[in-house]
């Protein structure tokens, strides 16, 4: 097993920051190989247009700042045009599913929904929340703007939320 791939693909997938500590459990490494793993990435990338950045014991993949220019054009372009419709789908999710984890978002559309739940929070349709289950995640729930977008007074008036949310109680009860 190649620990710098590991690391790279956990990194590219979690989305957000992650410990020597959970990079070294779920690597099967040890901590200072793990370590030593991403001083190697962070010197790979130095001239990419993905750098690994480092807080403290936490990791994380970002774009290089030289780009900045063209990821704020890319940014502020997302925001003047209509919604993707992989951000609808994980808007969707997040009304009739909520409050939900990312990784279970994640689960259910089969593809990394990082960048998607990261324009919807920009634009202040979903919101999130520190997971008192897990205190390494968050929790993404509908926000206020969503409901005001939409002209409803409150989330159960969604189409079919009623049967949806039901459904969603019985697969609970089978699991």
């Amino acid at each position: 097993m190649n620990l710098k791939s590991v690391i790279e693909s956990v990194l590219f997938l979690h989305g957000e920051p992650v410990t020597v500590q959970r990079l070294a459990k779920l690597a099967g490494g040890k901590p200072a190989q793990v370590h030593a793993a991403l001083e190697e990435l962070r010197d790979e990338y130095r001239e990419r247009g993905i750098v690994l950045i480092q807080n403290g014991e936490e990791w994380q993949l970002a774009t290089n700042p030289a780009n900045k220019a063209v990821i704020e054009k890319l940014a502020r372009s997302e925001f003047a045009d209509d919604l993707s419709k992989a951000g609808l789908e994980v808007l969707a999710i997040v009304a009739y599913k909520g409050p939900i984890s990312r990784t279970s978002i994640d689960y259910l559309r089969g593809v990394d929904s990082s960048y998607s739940l990261r324009n919807l929070l920009l634009r202040g349709l979903v919101s999130r929340e520190e997971n008192t289950k897990d205190r390494r995640s968050y929790l993404y729930r509908i926000a206020t703007e969503f409901l005001k977008h939409l002209g409803l007074a409150r989330l159960e008036d969604l189409a079919h939320y009623k049967e949806l949310k039901k459904q969603e109680v019985e697969v609970q009860k089978i699991d």
